[in-house]
């Protein structure tokens, strides 16, 4: 049987983008088969090159958000570098933004003016905050959007609130997009049309607040903020071992309760005792719940631990930092990484979750240096050597 080809083999996107949201979100349309030019300024780039070093010389940020790209750089306050964005959208079928509040409609391209002079194209708008209302203007970094969408409030400890420590609000905008351009392509097929898209970073991460928003809304109150323990369940959390590790334990029912009290705190009588027989009797006591879990777990190691919660049949995890994450063994049993190419030399990288069995492996390109094919693009939209040189020499382009 032929393996089927990559979904978006033969789709090209053009990018105007920085940092984290439109990046990302384009990466995941490059793993997954399409030709994404990136177009970036012409003094450093995507600002995100600048964030750190710390991929060998490179900035782990860009080098998450920018593989299997081509990066163009070009002055697109000069008529003549915003006139090679406009041959270049001309021949796409997507184009995605994420440039400050009113930039993009400055220069004739948000969505709404690309799709009017090319109605097959998908174009998409990403922004802090959306286009219209009081905050529309608003700067909108991922941490100050975390703030406003309610975040913040319920993660952390019940004495202090904490950022979470993946810029999730520029996730959730970048994922959002992802997929609206899918099922805008989808409608395309369909239609013969594509049409704008719209994804703001507070809408996006508003829907990702959906629980305890919902709970808010309807029941009256705020879930509390419990760092690793579960608000309303008990023992739930993660304790300490022998060896310095933590492992999180998970109790769902008093079955599962009375399993624990049994083959791993090692007193069986725990299970009817009245003080924690029930989950609403183990809530109230939770002190001495954690209290007699914690002096069970103390006493063994992690590994063992963790046998002995398997072997229960409680729900467990060992608490791991990233450099344990790189290592684990499950990434690495079901072969997830990969190396891809960069201007510092070939970087690991994961696969990214979306398999497709039956199909070509994702599109992981290399990670583009700045302005790394301007020439071939420039070539491509029918410039003449001397006309490249004049923009290079003009500063136009890099």
């Amino acid at each position: 049987m032929d393996r089927l080809p990559l979904p978006l083999e033969g789709i090209t996107v053009v990018a105007v983008e920085q940092a984290v949201a439109a990046p990302f979100a384009t990466r995941q349309l490059a793993d997954l088969g399409a030709r994404v030019i990136k177009v970036e300024r012409t003094d450093g780039g995507d600002f995100a090159r600048g964030y750190d070093t710390a991929a060998r010389g490179l900035a782990s940020h860009f080098v998450w958000c920018n593989r299997g790209k081509e990066s163009i750089a070009l002055d697109l306050k000069d008529p003549r570098g915003l006139d090679v964005v406009r041959r270049l959208i001309a021949d796409a079928d997507v184009f995605v933004q994420n440039l400050a509040h009113g930039a993009a409609s400055r220069l004739g391209l948000d969505a709404a003016t690309l799709c009017a002079a090319h109605p097959r194209l998908v174009a998409v708008d990403i922004s802090g905050y959306g286009a219209s209302g009081p905050y529309a203007g608003k700067r909108a970094y991922d941490m100050l959007v975390q703030c406003e969408a309610g975040l913040v409030s319920v993660t952390g400890t019940p004495e202090q609130p904490v950022k979470a420590g993946i810029p999730a609000a520029d996730i959730a905008a970048a994922m959002y997009a992802f997929s609206g351009v899918l099922a805008a392509l989808v409608r395309r097929g369909t239609t013969g049309r594509g049409g704008p898209v719209e994804v703001s970073m507070l809408e996006a991460l508003a829907e990702w607040l959906g629980h305890p928003l919902h709970h808010t809304m309807h029941g009256g109150t705020p879930p509390e903020r419990t760092g690793l323990a579960h608000a309303v369940i008990a023992p739930y959390d993660a304790y300490p071992t022998a060896d310095g590790g933590r492992v999180l334990l998970s109790v769902q029912n008093d079955r599962e309760w009375r399993r624990l009290a049994e083959q791993v705190i090692g007193q069986p009588e725990l299970g009817a005792d009245p003080a924690f027989a029930t989950n609403a009797a183990r809530v109230a006591n939770r002190a001495r719940t954690d209290a007699v879990v914690g002096t069970a777990l103390k006493a063994l190691g992690a590994d063992e631990a963790l046998a002995r919660l398997e072997a229960a049949g409680i729900a467990c995890a060992r608490l791991r930092d990233l450099r344990e994450l790189a290592g684990h063994p499950q990434l690495a049993a079901r072969q997830r990484w990969r190396e891809v190419g960069s201007p510092a030399g070939p970087l690991r990288a994961l696969l990214p979750p979306i398999t497709l069995p039956g199909g070509d492996e994702p599109r992981m390109g290399d990670v583009p240096a700045l302005g790394q094919h301007t020439g071939a693009l420039l070539r491509a939209v029918g410039m003449t050597d001397a006309e490249i040189a004049a923009l290079r020499r003009d500063g136009v382009a890099a």
